[in-house]
């Protein structure tokens, strides 16, 4: 039986897993849906394609429905959040030169910072995906705490994630931070090395979101659906037995030319780290401690950390900020599945040092560790 159809746009990367499991392994029509998905070639692409309406809903990095709303992504347009896709997932790596020259490549990030900072002949160049990615906030939040600055000490540029490894090769920059699998497929190809993951500056960084016109998911009962799909998708994702599976399906999506067999690794918290492998409980979540759940607290870091770099007012960012993320349709949206979401809808960014029981639906609800590296938090 042919569901309703829901075109959805994402940029081939892993966090994009439970839009394609969603499709491939059947949640999405036993919600009597036919998605469509559609990959875009950047995230600019991705974000003139929701603005303009080539498709429903996308596969997003978490600050660009916020950029959008405090005046800043490139163009107009004002997307709101139903859900976070995922949790961490970016990996930190440089070029081989620079990783001859490295002394330190283990310990805190604070160590590991200054010893990237001394190895760089000149200023540390940097690739991100995009300007307003939470690759580009964890840089900026690291370095800010190692009290480096723009520009002096390091620059940020703008490179697609498939296109990491070629600027290294190239010399165009000398490190980078991008979300899985192509920081470990520039390590199988040599171009580089991982030094350590995103989840080193904070715990559980809210890395992509499901993002849709706003409006759109008050006006169409379909979001529901969709929303239910890729929850569903993200709890089968989210369990160990369904590794191996996983990894086939990603890997013979299409949608990136990578194995099973490395997907299957990064899924299980395996990075490929200078001085040998790694194991990293948080790497990638899509699933445990409700990490699907939009906290509006995440949003108002990140609106907080844009205004205060684009010298925007940051009170006003921060409530313009939690409103792109919808905690409220979320709830509404989930109410019809065993979900577990917490009791409040904001709460103390980075204080959980430990794995910490919350008030919820269901009275079963764990949140995981959130510190940021240098033990602040922060507070509404």
């Amino acid at each position: 039986m042919n569901g309703q159809p829901v075109r959805l746009g994402f940029v081939p990367l892993l966090d994009a897993a439970p839009l394609i499991v969603a499709d491939r392994m059947g949640f999405a029509s036993e919600e009597g849906l036919s998605l469509d998905l559609v990959p875009a070639p950047s995230w600019a692409a991705l974000r003139d394609m929701l603005a303009d309406g080539v498709v429903e809903a996308a596969h997003m990095l978490s600050p660009l429905p916020i950029a959008l709303a405090l005046g800043l992504g490139g163009r107009s347009g004002d997307f709101e959040v139903l859900s976070v896709l995922s949790v961490n997932g970016q990996v930190f790596g440089v070029s081989p030169a620079l990783a001859g020259r490295l002394k330190a490549t283990e310990g805190t990030p604070f160590a590991i910072g200054h010893a990237l900072l001394n190895a760089a002949h000149d200023r540390l160049r940097i690739g991100v995906p995009f300007p307003f990615s939470m690759h580009a906030e964890l840089v900026h939040y690291w370095f800010d705490g190692l009290n480096r600055n723009l520009p002096a000490d390091f620059a940020v540029q703008s490179i697609p994630p498939s296109q990491m490894g070629a600027a290294l090769s190239a010399g165009e920059i000398d490190a980078f931070i991008v979300g899985e699998p192509w920081g470990s497929l520039v390590a199988s190809r040599g171009q580089g090395s991982l030094v350590m993951p995103g989840a080193d500056i904070w715990q559980s960084a809210p890395e992509k979101v499901l993002a849709v016109r706003r409006g759109w998911a008050d006006e169409h009962p379909v979001a529901g659906a969709l929303l239910r799909a890729v929850w569903r998708a993200g709890r089968w994702l989210g369990q160990s037995q369904n590794r191996m599976t996983a990894a086939e399906v990603v890997a013979q999506s299409g949608a990136m030319d990578v194995s099973p067999e490395l997907v299957e690794t990064i899924l299980a918290g395996q990075m490929q780290a200078l001085g040998g492998t790694r194991t990293v409980p948080n790497l990638i979540s899509f699933h445990a401690g409700a990490a699907t759940f939009p906290w509006r607290s995440q949003a108002a870091w990140i609106g907080a950390r844009l205004a205060r770099r684009h010298g925007l007012d940051v009170a006003e960012s921060i409530a313009r900020a939690k409103r792109v993320f919808r905690t409220d349709l979320h709830r509404h949206f989930l109410e019809q599945t065993s979900a577990d979401l917490p009791g409040a809808s904001e709460r103390i960014e980075g204080s959980l040092a430990h794995p910490t029981p919350v008030a919820s639906r269901r009275g079963e609800l764990i949140l995981p560790a959130d510190q940021f590296f240098d033990g602040q938090v922060f507070d509404l």
